[in-house]
């Protein structure tokens, strides 16, 4: 018989013992899913963070205040020229009066503001550079560039909440690299204890087989095609799950979103994070199979 038959008889072989006691495979296969679905859910989420904010982490905004008595036909001239500048990307001028109409109208002192002789706010122009001058470095000279006209009084970077953003998306990172470790752990030990049971109901076959010269790697093949398949099926249940929550948010998302004025919709798991998903079940289901079938295998040897 070739190997490779050999390998196809004993991954059908094990394949049909799932088959034959459907109640506790899939309660074994739920176990696993949830354990993978919980990172895999978590990625997802910082995936669809990053898509609903635009990937703001990377825009960050300088405000140029102008001296109050620039005229606007000069704040327009300096637009233009800040404009020119290769890192920059867009550049927006609010007018004095549009600041103070603005204020007027969403900060609840309109009866007050309307008392003043005369506009207190300056000119401002709203900068946005590019991504690729968004570094600490490339942001202290645009900042010094503006900084050096005369007609400017004061340049603030809005750096702060992106330093936020980037913090909190660097923590949910490595939560999500814990998660998976420690779940990818509990599947080791999940899949593991069902080997072991297994080797245990099939110790008198597994004793006939070493009798007649069976070999260990072919005594430990059908536990490792199980392994593999309890960590696939676990890994595709896992996807199933997934698929049933982004359904089911779906809706309400995209009802929140519009009521913010925004067109995202919930994505669900790219192609690339279903292989690894699937891939990284299997292999788990593998690892933990051929741990347990080594342990364990070794300490059956046939009667005499």
């Amino acid at each position: 018989m070739s190997l490779g038959v050999g390998h196809l008889q004993a991954l059908l072989g094990s394949l049909g013992r799932l088959l034959r006691s459907p109640v506790s495979t899939f309660l074994t296969l739920l176990v696993i899913a949830l354990a993978l679905a919980l990172p895999a859910s978590l990625r997802l989420f910082v995936t669809n963070a990053q898509a609903a904010t635009g990937n703001f982490g990377n825009a960050i905004d300088l405000s140029v205040y102008l001296h109050t008595d620039v005229p606007l036909a000069k704040a327009q001239q300096l637009a233009v020229a800040a404009r020119s500048r290769p890192d920059v990307a867009e550049v927006q001028l609010i007018p004095a009066d549009k600041g103070l109409e603005d204020f007027r109208n969403y900060s609840g002192f309109g009866d007050a503001l309307a008392a003043l002789k005369e506009n207190p706010l300056p000119h401002v122009l709203h900068v946005r550079p590019r991504a690729e001058a968004s570094s600490a470095a490339a942001l202290d000279r645009l900042r010094g560039y503006f900084r050096a006209w005369p007609e400017v009084e004061l340049v603030q970077v809005d750096a702060q909440w992106v330093e936020r953003f980037n913090a909190i998306l660097e923590v949910l990172r490595e939560l999500l690299l814990i998660a998976a470790a420690l779940l990818g752990v509990g599947v080791l030990a999940v899949i593991g204890n069902t080997i072991r049971l297994e080797i245990a109901g099939r110790r008198a076959e597994i004793e006939v087989i070493k009798l007649v010269g069976g070999s260990n790697s072919f005594v430990r093949r059908p536990f490792l095609y199980t392994g593999m398949l309890y960590g696939l099926g676990g890994a595709l249940l896992a996807w199933a799950i997934i698929a049933v929550a982004v359904g089911l948010l779906g809706e309400s998302v995209d009802k929140l979103a519009r009521l913010y004025g925004s067109h995202f919709q919930l994505r669900g798991p790219a192609p690339a994070e279903i292989g690894v998903l699937l891939g990284a079940g299997a292999l788990l289901g593998w690892l933990g199979a051929w741990i347990s079938a080594a342990r364990h295998l070794s300490r059956i040897e046939p009667r005499a």
